[in-house]
Formats: structure tokens, sequence, C-alpha cells
């Protein structure tokens, strides 16, 4: 197997590990009294990111490998990592508003307001680019700033901000 198929195969299985934990939180959300604030953006969102991969593994076997890039993205999964823990049983992929609930204030919460949609925007960049598959890049770049312009709208709306 290729280190091609290695990357995508753990970036693929990272996501799919994810979505009954975001899933198990939503429901965990919800039961303490939580609502759902804009949802009809969330199948656009999850559309984008299958397609997405699925551009990866379609384009991206028989590619060279940027090592340097490959790091880098690796960061960019460390930091991914640290901003699901440190929402923890808030995590979630929709936006689920739990009245009374201060913000997390911790991890890269401290620094930013959205460090978890950061960590997306470098994801979509950073993979594609380590195939050399810039214009995949630019195309989910510019379709990911779309949406995230919806969501993130959304969510401040419903914080408060």
């Amino acid at each position: 197997m290729t280190l091609t198929y290695w990357i995508l195969g753990l970036v693929t299985l990272s996501r799919l590990a994810e979505l009954p934990i975001a899933s198990a939180n939503t429901r965990r959300l919800i039961a303490a009294g939580g609502h759902e604030v804009a949802p009809g953006h969330y199948p656009a969102i999850v559309a984008l990111h299958i397609a997405w991969l699925g551009a990866l593994w379609w384009l991206a076997p028989g590619r060279p490998v940027s090592l340097p890039l490959l790091a880098v993205f690796g960061v960019v999964e460390v930091a991914r990592i640290w901003t699901v823990q440190s929402l923890g049983k808030r995590w979630t992929t929709r936006i689920i508003i739990v009245p009374g609930e201060a913000l997390v204030r911790r991890g890269p919460y401290r620094f930013v307001n959205h460090p978890n949609y950061l960590v997306v925007i470098a994801e979509i960049a950073l993979l594609p680019l380590v195939f050399g598959l810039w214009q995949v890049a630019l195309v989910f770049s510019i379709l990911n700033a779309i949406l995230l312009t919806v969501r993130i709208r959304a969510e401040n709306r419903a914080l408060g901000r």
C-alpha cells in the first residue's frame, strides 16, 4: 500500500470515527435542553466534505507526496484533536445551543472564537496540496468559505456575538 493510500485512509477513518461521537454528543446536548440552530446548511457541509475526500481518493493516487506539507498537515491534525478535546462532550458537527451554558474558554478557545473552523480551512486547503492538487485545494476552499460564512454567522447569532 502506498503512502497516499495510508494518508487518505487515516483521514477517512478519522472522519468516520468522529461521526458516532458527534451524534452521541448531539443527542446528549439536546437531552440537556439544547436545540439545533440553522440546520439547513448542514447537508451542504456534509456533501462538501464527502466530495472533497472523494476527489482526493480519485485524483491523488499515483501523485507524489510532499513530505513538508504532510508534516504541516500533521500539525493541523494535532490542532484538530486539541480543539475537539477542549470542547469535550460539547463537540458536535452541528450547531447545538444549550441555554445557560457558558462558552468554552479553554484550549485554543482562549485565543480564537472558532478554532475548529480554522482547522477545517487548513485541512481542506492543505491535504490536496500534499499531493500537488492545487486546483482541488482552490475549488474546495472557495466552496468551504461560502459554507463557513453561512455557518459562522448563524453560530455567532445563536451565541449572541
